[in-house]
């Protein structure tokens, strides 16, 4: 809708929005600072401890930015309206944690079929269940990945600082754009609450990737809303825009009709997966630390990788040949760079300190016969430096 204030903003109407230059800030408001410097046209939550300061600074940033703010009755709703509000063309967010998460995934699988760009930050906690609500976990590692039923490609962040709480969501709104995907930005709850520098771009260095649209205009010709380029991802047209537009939850075909056939579907769901896993190489994140001539490789993400890069460093120290690769992406994860190490022929074992009882180890796992050792926290704590540093040291 070309006239609507959910249409999306222009890079003339984000600059007045954008608060350049460095600030002390917490990595919750980073997040929502993020959102806004990526064109944030619409927010719809549900306050939950951790995550409720992205929806309060936005409360108030987003309507005076030109977008919406709508608090929803639950998370289950929110997850509704963003994808209604990115099919009429917006930018949209959500955020939460762990339960609200667990209730957001029936229409996470939605939108992966609909194939409807939105982002989703869940500033994880201990958990499950209600657990502890003010402290720290990373216990919805696999749920991102696998949380609503059946096969679907997604991407999943990250972030180790409030400075990338900021750069990564400006990423997933990138990403999403560009794949039509939900897209996920994974904090925890030390993350979220943690204040620190953060600098913030002027608004023609933060980058803009748009959706891809249509190459024909309306009334031009059958437009077929989900004929894929050889990307694997359809232009998108955006209710209202004069397409004939239709979209359904169940196996579609390239018009976005029913069309309820094994074949239909095979090739449908193969495509969802493909268009992430084939492009795994451009989307995957990761930093690494002396892993070239390392025996010990620790893997880490979020919070924990602060603890372990200490560790590895405080090991160097001592002569221990040890490395780190610290996870930017979660989802997709680095396949290709654990196997070099491994083909290498150097590594002799793994270590995967992660707050909960050891949901990205099975993923190292998976792809080596080698050692990998585990240290695992349920919820409430960081792994320290001190406990890592020894089971290196072992």
């Amino acid at each position: 809708m070309p006239d609507s204030a959910c249409a999306m903003q222009t890079r003339e109407e984000l600059e007045p929005r954008v608060l350049t230059g460095s600030h002390f800030m917490l990595g919750d408001h980073a997040c929502a600072e993020g959102a806004l410097a990526a064109g944030l046209d619409f927010f719809a939550g549900y306050p939950i401890t951790p995550s409720t300061e992205v929806a309060e600074h936005l409360a108030s940033r987003l309507p005076a930015s030109g977008g919406r703010f709508v608090q929803m009755e639950d998370e289950l709703a929110s997850m509704a309206a963003i994808i209604g509000a990115s099919a009429a063309g917006a930018r949209s967010l959500t955020a939460t944690s762990g339960p609200g998460f667990s209730l957001m995934m029936e229409n996470i699988g939605l939108a992966a079929m609909l194939e409807t760009p939105c982002v989703v930050a869940n500033v994880q906690r201990a958990s499950p269940s209600t657990g502890i609500p003010t402290m720290v976990g990373q216990s919805d590692i696999l749920q991102a990945r696998w949380g609503s039923h059946g096969d679907y490609g997604i991407i999943a962040y990250c972030p180790a600082s409030p400075q990338e709480c900021f750069d990564l969501t400006v990423k997933a709104f990138n990403a999403a754009d560009k794949y039509r995907v939900p897209v996920f930005v994974m904090m925890d709850e030390i993350v979220g609450h943690m204040m620190e520098r953060v600098v913030i771009p002027q608004p023609k260095d933060i980058p803009f990737i748009g959706r891809k649209k249509p190459k024909t205009r309306p009334g031009e010709g059958q437009f077929l809303s989900y004929r894929p380029d050889d990307d694997l991802v359809p232009p998108m047209a955006h209710a209202g825009e004069g397409y004939k537009v239709h979209m359904t939850g169940l196996t579609h075909d390239e018009r976005g009709y029913p069309a309820m056939f094994p074949e239909t579907h095979d090739i449908l769901v193969n495509r969802l997966v493909d268009k992430i896993r084939l492009n795994a190489a451009d989307i995957e994140m990761h930093e690494e630390f002396d892993c070239d001539d390392a025996d010990t490789i620790v893997v880490s993400f979020g919070c924990t990788a602060r603890s372990a890069s200490a560790a590895v460093r405080q090991a160097r120290a001592e002569g221990l040949k040890v490395g780190m690769i610290r996870l930017i992406t979660v989802w997709p994860f680095p396949e290709g760079r654990i196997r070099e190490l491994v083909a290498q022929g150097d590594v002799k074992r793994f270590i995967v300190p992660e707050i909960n009882l050891g949901q990205l180890r099975r993923e190292v796992e998976r792809l080596t016969s080698l050692p990998v050792l585990r240290l695992n926290h349920a919820g409430g704590q960081m792994p320290t430096p001190n406990a890592i540093l020894e089971l290196i040291r072992s």
